[in-house]
């Protein structure tokens, strides 16, 4: 019996060193979403730096932990838990991936965009949704390292809030073009600078689904926040 419990530790270590390496990488990608909006909002061109620097960080990340996963599965043949585990691992990898590829769109607007509350169109609403976005990736790290499901509803009901946000800053951001051509070529680089921030919402979701799944077992992508609240608190 002593071998068989030898490798089980074994085992584990390697499941918790993973994890680890994940919520670094998340945190990697948390700042990246902070330091974008920062620069966005006052033309620092050191924090767009940071953030194309970072990337170079998250992809590395990405193929490590991608490779680490393959070694596990192909060496231990993981079940039951342990394989929900790395899916769920496989799945927010790509998502923060992502999350950090959104960061460098804001980023490369804020490189040739300098923003101030008092004058640009829908500057406050943006910074509004920046930090909603970084608050909702927390959560879902914080629910992955602790291994949690029962903050995910409050992930969903945020990300319904950021697409809200995301459809008044459409609408104001229009009304300016109308009313003044002259914002619209401003105007559209915010709007492409708020759908990053909606989609980095939506991967932030995607992740808190993801540990849905890995603890409960239970798929709730693309069901109602009823369903989710159900299968959280199960």
């Amino acid at each position: 019996m002593q071998p068989a419990a030898h490798t089980s530790k074994h085992f584990d270590a390697a499941l918790e060193t993973i994890r680890a390496q994940v919520l670094e990488m998340g945190g990697v990608v948390e700042y990246q979403i902070r330091y974008a909006a920062e620069a966005l909002r006052t033309g620092d061109t050191a924090l767009v730096d940071r953030v194309l620097a970072d990337e170079a960080r998250v992809n590395l990340a990405e193929r490590e932990i991608d490779e680490a996963c393959t070694q596990l599965i192909a060496r231990r043949a993981p079940a039951a838990n342990d394989l929900r585990f790395v899916m769920m691992v496989y799945k927010t990898l790509t998502d923060l991936e992502r999350i950090g590829d959104e960061a460098k769109k804001i980023a490369f607007v804020a490189r040739t965009l300098r923003i101030r509350e008092r004058s640009a169109p829908a500057a406050a609403q943006i910074q509004r949704v920046a930090a909603l976005v970084v608050d909702m990736l927390r959560r879902a790290l914080d629910a992955l390292a602790r291994l949690e499901s029962e903050g995910a509803p409050e992930i969903v009901r945020l990300d319904e809030e950021v697409d809200e946000h995301f459809k008044g800053i459409l609408r104001q951001l229009l009304t300016y073009m109308i009313e003044d051509p002259r914002t619209i070529s401003r105007s559209i680089d915010m709007i492409f600078v708020a759908k990053s921030l909606e989609r980095i919402g939506d991967h932030a979701k995607n992740i808190s689904e993801y540990v849905i799944y890995m603890i409960k077992g239970k798929d709730v992508r693309h069901v109602s926040l009823a369903e989710i609240e159900a299968a959280a608190k199960s």
